[in-house]
């Protein structure tokens, strides 16, 4: 049986036009929960759309809306990519 890689990474590591499923979000405490209000729950797609010249912030969509996070904050948030 084959076994399949799962890379777990960032979304902050993403480069525009990757994607992949959250599977966890992590941080402190009020930060992860405003992570989690705004919908960045496990199982749920993001992509990132594009990073502002300086790096900060980063702009993703997220159950169809794009939402812009510091990359402190996207870098809490951990995706699978296949």
């Amino acid at each position: 049986m084959p076994t399949t890689v799962i890379h777990k990474q960032a979304v902050s590591d993403l480069q525009p036009g990757q994607q992949g499923n959250i599977v966890a979000v992590s941080g402190p405490a009020e930060i992860r929960h405003r992570l989690l209000e705004m919908g960045l729950t496990p199982g749920t797609r993001v992509e990132l759309i594009r990073v502002a010249p300086m790096g900060d912030p980063v702009e993703i969509r997220v159950r169809g809306y794009r939402l812009s996070l510091r990359k402190s904050e996207a870098s809490a948030v951990r995706i699978d990519a296949a």
